[in-house]
């Protein structure tokens, strides 16, 4: 399979680029040619002052950005689901925004529902400057077609809620009223979150404190559903360097009250290299040591004609946690234009706790 096939939200810059204007992606550039030349737009420095509401709003200097959220939920009669709500931006071209059908913005909606024995996905397109997909930051409103996360009356900035989500696709969809009592957290150093030695970096911001409540419907069958939610944001222009393959990224609730963020980057030639958060009750967040993170996959599944690693033993040795993670349901395949595995997990061991994991360019 070609790279530009193995794309998932973190990899869509390129590919989409593939797909509107027929670019070919060489294998040189790195995984899905996001190590490639990325002239003419920001560069992600270390440093920065997050500003909020404005930075809920698009950042259309740099080259690819999106708006996230995955959500763990369960019924009444306490069966889990997964929901997860994706918008990406990517800038063609640098330089003034122009207007109408000349802007250089592609966006891109990502829609999913997991249940332990299917998943299902929809996935739409949308071109700038006509009103079609966008995000404004105040009233917060990001949107592609009918698919929208929108703030509520009295939504607080600084904890990006409430809000509420909602998407349609050809056999399910779903609407989630999302409350959070905490402010949003910055990840990595401060927000600057690096990607390698190299200066591959990108800003990066969570809400991992998201309370969800709402309606699943699959086939036509609807679900009063509530639980556990995560938003990331995040921006770059050149997120990875040209010898990194993928990755495979955590985001989990563990029941202590404590949520946690992990990554790692695969490399050709290299060991993998590792990042995360620890972040704890109080809101306070605290980049993890690379060397106290172990990241082993202890059981295979094959879909879509390649074997994916769906089961993990997780360690962070600096805060004694030792745990190992199993998908809700294994075949959780995006088969979208831009195909990856990305499905709600739990987890046992040391902790015990919920989230969801990506994985990308197998």
């Amino acid at each position: 399979m070609s790279v530009s096939a193995k794309i998932s939200r973190r990899a869509f810059a390129t590919g989409l680029a593939v797909v509107a204007f027929g670019r070919k992606v060489s294998l040189a550039q790195g995984f899905a040619g996001l190590g490639g030349e990325a002239s003419g737009f920001a560069a992600v420095t270390p440093g920065r002052s997050f500003v909020f509401p404005a930075d809920h709003a698009p950042h259309p200097d740099y080259r690819i950005e999106w708006w996230y959220l995955t959500a763990n939920l369960s019924d009444a009669e306490g069966r889990a689901y997964g929901a997860q709500w994706t918008l990406f931006r990517q800038a063609m071209q640098p330089g003034p925004q122009r207007d109408g059908w000349a802007n250089q913005q592609i966006w891109m909606g990502h829609a999913a529902v997991t249940r332990a024995d299917t998943h299902r996905y929809s996935e739409t397109f949308a071109r700038g400057g006509v009103g079609q997909a966008g995000a404004e930051a105040d009233p917060f409103r990001a949107w592609i077609d009918s698919w929208q996360m929108r703030g509520l009356d009295g939504m607080s900035a600084m904890n990006i809620a409430p809000l509420q989500i909602n998407a349609t696709g050809a056999d399910f969809s779903y609407t989630l009223r999302l409350d959070a009592d905490k402010a949003l957290v910055l990840e990595g150093d401060a927000g600057y979150s690096r990607k390698s030695e190299r200066g591959q970096a990108s800003y990066y911001y969570s809400q991992p404190y998201f309370t969800a409540d709402g309606t699943v419907t699959i086939d036509g069958k609807s679900v009063s559903v509530s639980g556990q939610a995560w938003m990331d944001r995040e921006w770059s222009s050149q997120p990875l360097a040209p010898d990194q393959t993928g990755w495979d990224w955590f985001s989990l609730h563990l029941g202590t009250g404590e949520k946690l963020m992990l990554f790692r980057l695969r490399q050709t030639d290299a060991k993998p290299s590792f990042a995360g958060n620890w972040i704890g009750p109080d809101g306070q967040s605290v980049a993890l040591s690379p060397e106290s993170i172990e990241m082993t996959p202890i059981a295979m599944t094959e879909v879509a004609d390649r074997k994916l690693p769906t089961s993990w033993r997780i360690a962070v040795r600096d805060r004694g946690l030792a745990i190992e993670t199993l998908p809700l349901y294994a075949r959780s395949w995006m088969g979208t234009s831009f195909s990856y595995w990305e499905g709600p997990v739990s987890f046992t061991g040391t902790h015990r706790g919920i989230g969801y994991l990506e994985m990308t360019g197998y």
